[in-house]
C-alpha cells in the first residue's frame, strides 16, 4: 500500500508504503467500542457528590425533648428526612469508573482505527508545515491549501474537522493551530482510538517517523 505526500502548498512530494500492520487490519467493532469507552471512562473525573448526614452543617442539638410533646422523637434535624438534612444514597464524588484496558487490545483497536481512516479515504499525509514561528495565520493558510486537495475539505467543516498528528513536540505548530477550533495537534506517540474517532480527517505531519512509532506500538507482524 502507497500513500501520497503532499507538501503545505497541496503539491504531491512523493509516496510512502504503508505497513499492513498498521492500516491493514481488519475492523473489529465490538473491540474498538470496548477500548473506546474503557478510555473515555478512565478520563472521567467524578464531581456530583451529596453530603450525608454526618457532612451537613448544624444539627447538634436534638430538636426537642424525647418524650412529653406528643411529636416523634427525632435526635437530629439534619436527618435524611428533615428539610435540609443528609441525602441518603446519593452520588459520590469517591465512586470510580476506571475500568481495565488490555495493552494488546489497545493497540489493535489503534491500528484497526487507522486502517479504517485509510480506507476511507479520510487520511492525508504531509511532508512537514514548516512553521517557523508561532503565527496562526500561517496555520490557516496551510490548511486552507491542503483543503484543495480531492476529497479533504478540512475547512468546510466546522467542528471537529482534523486531528494533525505530529511526529515530535513542536511548540510552534501546537500553538498556531490551537487557536482554530476546529482542529487540534496531538503528537503521533500519544494518537489513540478515542482521539482519532473524535475527528472527521486525520493530518500526518513527518509521516515517516510518525508511522514508525505507531509500527512500534502496534507490533511489526
Amino acid at each position: 500500500m502507497d500513500a501520497k505526500i503532499y507538501n503545505t502548498e497541496g503539491k504531491e512530494m512523493g509516496k510512502i508504503t504503508l505497513p499492513p500492520s498498521v492500516f491493514g487490519v481488519k475492523w473489529n467493532a465490538d473491540l474498538v467500542h470496548q477500548v473506546v469507552t474503557a478510555m473515555q471512562a478512565n478520563a472521567r473525573t467524578p464531581v456530583a457528590h451529596t453530603k450525608g448526614r454526618g457532612e451537613v452543617r448544624g444539627g447538634g442539638r436534638k430538636p426537642w425533648k424525647q418524650k412529653g410533646t406528643g411529636r416523634a422523637r427525632h435526635g437530629s434535624s439534619r436527618s435524611p428526612i428533615w428539610i435540609g438534612g443528609g441525602i441518603t444514597h446519593g452520588p459520590l464524588k469517591e465512586k470510580s469508573y476506571a475500568q481495565k484496558i488490555n495493552k494488546k487490545s489497545a493497540s489493535r483497536a489503534l491500528a484497526m482505527v487507522l486502517s479504517q481512516k485509510w480506507k476511507d479515504g479520510e487520511m492525508l499525509f504531509v511532508d512537514d508545515f514548516n512553521l517557523l514561528e508561532r503565527k496562526t495565520a500561517r496555520a490557516k493558510k496551510a490548511l486552507a491549501t491542503l483543503s484543495a486537495v480531492p476529497g479533504f475539505p478540512i475547512m468546510q467543516k466546522r467542528r471537529n474537522a482534523a486531528l494533525i498528528a505530529i511526529s515530535g513536540n513542536d511548540e510552534n505548530v501546537k500553538k498556531s493551530f490551537r487557536n482554530i477550533g476546529n482542529v487540534a495537534v496531538e503528537e503521533a506517540r500519544n494518537i489513540n482510538p478515542a482521539d482519532l474517532l473524535s475527528y472527521k480527517y486525520v493530518v500526518v505531519s513527518g509521516p515517516k517517523e510518525s508511522i514508525a512509532m505507531w509500527e512500534k506500538r502496534v507490533g511489526k507482524k
